[in-house]
């Protein structure tokens, strides 16, 4: 399956499949920047091969792109093991993993933000159910300012430097 760009699309996800497709449909659509917030990474998700692919062809492709994930469970995400750690401690000049402050450890929220105008999101990381726009910038920016507000008082995941995948 090739990742395809998507136009002004909203979609209701229930499974892990369907998620994991708009997770690459929309990260296929970033032009400069993706913003993750997830709980360990999840796998099946961001280390997917699909998912690799566009994400890798993102910073690739364009100096100035970059992705920041943010983890809100550190210890769980380095039990797992994950390929996207492993493709971030080779590219960390433009792709970098924070722990989420310990005011948001254990944040039930997941979002993928590509740019300011895609998102997907679910409102408990421990399930599959959500949703996915393509473009809906108004709605993604809200997302992007909590994303943001994390993002600025958590600290770089140290311990994803050693992790070996």
């Amino acid at each position: 399956m090739r990742a395809e760009r998507i136009q002004n699309r909203r979609w209701i996800l229930s499974s892990k499949e369907e998620t994991r497709a708009a997770a690459v449909a929309i990260a296929a659509s970033a032009k400069r920047s993706l913003a993750i917030l997830t709980s360990d990474i999840e796998p099946g998700i961001y280390d997917h091969e699909e998912f690799l692919d566009v994400a890798k062809r993102l910073v690739l492709s364009k100096r100035y792109a970059r992705i920041r994930v943010l983890i809100t469970d550190p210890a769980r995400a380095i039990r797992n093991g994950n390929r996207f750690v492993g493709v971030a401690r080779r590219l960390n000049s433009v792709i970098e993993l924070r722990n989420a402050h310990p005011d948001y450890q254990g944040h039930r929220e997941a979002l993928l933000i590509a740019d300011e105008h895609a998102l997907l999101y679910r409102i408990d990381a421990a399930r599959w159910e959500g949703i996915a726009d393509s473009y809906d910038p108004l709605v993604t920016q809200r997302y992007l300012e909590l994303f943001d507000s994390i993002w600025n008082v958590s600290e770089p995941g140290q311990e994803f430097r050693d992790i070996r995948t």
